[in-house]
């Protein structure tokens, strides 16, 4: 098989207009080791049929793509819970793997991870619990499970359990259990925080979080004791908050500045420095509440370049916060505006755009809602930078004779992007489709004729 050949194969596998008996023609394939491009396993919406051949494909491999699809309805995946193979059944515990705050991933339906959770197989139990799609009722209802993996991960959910399930918790014959369960309950018990702070695999944890006497505080003061992680404590007392903030480790001054009680004046006045690439993730009490208008709205609203870049971490943030942090000059903010909120002003975008460039500009550009479209031939086309002349595509207004002038670019992404637009003029489609470097995008471009799709699928080999 010629190698141009294969990359057509995976653009066909992508082509929306794909007809739906070559689309089983293509599911069909791999029955002798071979097997589909994952782009087909993944499509969205596929019908009935295409998921019935799905499910009973031969090659286990198949299944696999299909149980990670981000796209397939969650009950199409769960079809594979009794599926003969482990790595199939530990596929689909885990998951899809999904990049972006804007990507979402619907859940399986609880029975089905309690059955993942029960497979005999342990990898699939262990792939079920490192999962970053499980319900949160689910989650909940590992508390009373019989592995102690499973209740460990239940301490995830402390504040939805019931007094009950929290104190067997507490009291679990799984030393793991309980220290997790401890450092959730260390929030509001002075005792359970004395004791996780003899335990040096703990203390750092319980310094961050456990409610503290001043005594103990004191102590950890004098002995400098994991002072970072003492400096977030919420309950560390404000005659040592004030002395924390005048430490001389700059680290410790710097997560004092990020305590949510100071006032602006008050936490403006500490000397820190903020890192430059520094995004405020470590930021607990805003990372914590993305979606709390009140917790948004002191961030936002706050000179600290921290909590500005953690706030601008939510796709909440109401229209006046978006409209302020927009105008904020950091570049880390308008990076995280790009990437997380669906409303990012277009201007924004644009400047995203032209200083991260490469894929990451490719993916904005493609998924943003709000990235422009109209205009961009008239002031792009014949731009110096091939990155942006790769825009001119996404313009409604752009002619077909532009579309093919652009599949002839200098700068091969330009290229691909006019292979795939189905203004492209079918002659130059059909020039691009046996182009080594073009192949994969004229065999996505919509346009391309069903005959010529099926001697994509002829040429590769797969068969009627």
């Amino acid at each position: 098989m010629v190698a141009f050949h294969a990359s057509a194969l995976d653009g066909v596998a992508r082509n929306l207009a794909l007809p739906t008996p070559l689309l089983l023609r293509l599911l069909s394939f791999g029955a002798d080791g071979d097997r589909p491009p994952r782009d087909v396993l993944q499509r969205a919406e596929l019908p009935e049929s295409a998921v019935a051949l799905i499910l009973a494909h031969p090659n286990p491999g198949v299944r696999i793509d299909f149980a990670m699809s981000a796209r397939a309805e969650p009950a199409q995946r769960a079809r594979l819970v009794g599926d003969p193979s482990p790595k199939v059944r530990a596929a689909l515990a885990h998951g899809p793997e999904v990049y972006g705050s804007r990507a979402r991933v619907a859940p399986l339906p609880d029975a089905v991870c309690a059955r993942l959770l029960d497979d005999p197989d342990p990898s699939v139990c262990a792939a079920l619990l490192g999962s970053p799609h499980l319900p949160s009722s689910f989650v909940a209802s590992m508390a009373t499970h019989d592995r102690g993996a499973a209740r460990r991960e239940a301490v995830r959910a402390w504040e939805a359990l019931s007094a009950g399930e929290r104190s067997a918790l507490l009291a679990d014959p799984d030393p793991e259990v309980r220290r997790a369960a401890e450092l959730q309950e260390c929030r509001r018990d002075a005792r359970v925080t004395a004791e996780l702070l003899r335990d040096p695999n703990s203390a750092a944890e319980a310094l961050r979080r456990g409610l503290l006497d001043h005594a103990e505080a004191e102590r950890c003061v004098a002995e400098r004791r994991h002072l970072t992680s003492l400096a977030e404590n919420p309950s560390l007392p404000a005659d040592l908050v004030e002395r924390l903030a005048v430490d001389p480790d700059e680290a410790v001054r710097l997560a004092v500045s990020l305590r949510p009680e100071l006032d602006e004046t008050r936490r403006m006045a500490i000397d820190f420095t903020a890192g430059h690439l520094d995004r405020g993730d470590g930021v607990w009490w805003v990372r914590d509440g993305l979606a709390d208008p009140e917790v948004l709205r002191r961030a936002a609203t706050s000179a600290h370049p921290l909590l500005q870049r953690a706030a601008a971490r939510s796709p909440h943030l109401p229209p006046d916060l978006l409209r302020l942090l927009a105008r904020v000059e950091d570049p880390v903010v308008e990076n995280l505006l790009g990437i997380h909120h669906p409303d990012a002003p277009e201007e924004v975008l644009m400047r995203v755009f032209a200083r991260l460039g490469g894929t990451f500009s490719a993916w904005m550009a493609e998924t943003h809602p709000r990235f422009p479209r109209e205009g961009l031939a008239a002031r792009y086309a014949n731009h110096p930078d091939g990155n942006y002349r790769r825009l001119a595509v996404r313009d409604p207004a752009a002619t077909p004779k532009l579309i093919e002038r652009l599949s002839h670019d200098p700068v091969v992404w330009t290229r691909q992007a006019a292979a795939r637009d189905p203004r492209l003029p079918l002659r130059r489609l059909r020039e691009a489709l046996h182009a080594p470097e073009l192949a994969s995008s004229a065999g996505a471009n919509p346009e391309l004729p069903e005959d010529e799709m099926a001697a994509v699928l002829d040429r590769a080999g797969v068969p009627t």
